[in-house]
């Protein structure tokens, strides 16, 4: 399988302390209706931290059925213990997803040797494709170009990168070194064209849980090289793009808009808390703006 066009990493909706089934299955319908290629249970957006091993494990499961091979379903089974990681991604084949997402280890900073051993072992303990997630900014070390290339050279699922490290450079550097069946996505909404610009293929997006059909359609244009034309969407929807990743901590902007809309409820857990009053009246008059609240 290649990993290539529009992915959404998924909200986790919650009510009561729950997860919201019915929320999350009503989401999964408006990705799919709106053409997107996969949904990303379980990453950064969906609040992975807070989930205990069951619920991760249902998360995607859930995610799994709702999707009913209609698209992708790549899991966030990553961690920073390796054997947790493992038994996650296994869980998660079972359960029926078609890809993994594996994140970077965090906290503890592994050697670049430490996190190639990391990814192989995986990588040899399933069957499914692999998708690498070099994100610093959250794990404060980065997936380097050159453990890129040797993990895409031996360890035949592993198959593509998600890069949220914000750098036009390294996706140049990336795209000059890595197999040319291997794929880019940008992991940042506002730098889709950039990086697609410089050889991406597509993207991971936060902004995809409010108005897919828009991340679809730039990500298209760009696949069928028409830059003037996803220049002009880029130009429309920056502001909203960079305002749901720049408000607050992701995925707190992403989920007040969607429960602004009126399709869950904005409940987190700790230690992630809703907005401030003034920051979701700056986020509701935005969305007004863009027409999509009344």
């Amino acid at each position: 399988m290649t990993f290539r066009g529009t992915y959404t990493a998924l909200i986790t909706p919650f009510r009561d302390g729950k997860i919201d089934t019915a929320a999350f299955k009503a989401l999964i319908d408006r990705q799919v209706a709106a053409g997107i290629t996969g949904i990303v249970p379980v990453g950064t957006t969906g609040e992975s931290p807070t989930l205990d091993m069951d619920e991760h494990i249902e998360v995607i499961r859930l995610a799994a059925e709702f999707a009913a091979g209609r698209c992708q379903v790549v899991a966030g089974t990553g961690a920073n213990s390796t054997t947790e990681a493992i038994e996650l991604t296994q869980a998660a084949e079972k359960a029926g997803a078609t890809g993994t997402l594996q994140v970077c280890p965090y906290y503890n900073k592994p050697s670049q040797e430490g996190l190639y051993q990391h990814f192989k072992v995986i990588a040899e303990n399933t069957g499914l494709p692999v998708m690498l997630y070099s994100v610093p900014g959250r794990s404060s070390i980065e997936i380097a170009v050159e453990t890129t290339v040797r993990l895409a050279a031996d360890c035949k699922n592993i198959v593509s990168i998600k890069e949220a490290g914000g750098s036009v450079e390294r996706v140049n550097q990336l795209f000059s070194a890595v197999p040319e069946d291997f794929t880019i996505l940008s992991g940042d909404d506002p730098l889709t064209l950039p990086f697609m610009a410089c050889g991406a293929v597509g993207l991971v997006s936060v902004a995809a849980n409010l108005v897919p059909e828009v991340l679809v359609k730039l990500v298209q244009t760009c696949l069928d090289g028409d830059f003037p034309a996803a220049l002009a969407q880029q130009k429309k929807w920056y502001p909203l793009f960079r305002s749901l990743m720049s408000l607050e901590t992701n995925p707190v902007p992403i989920k007040e808009a969607v429960a602004l809309r009126g399709h869950c409820g904005n409940e987190f857990r700790l230690p992630l808390v809703p907005l401030a009053e003034a920051q979701r009246e700056t986020l509701r008059t935005l969305l007004r703006d863009f027409e999509l609240l009344g």
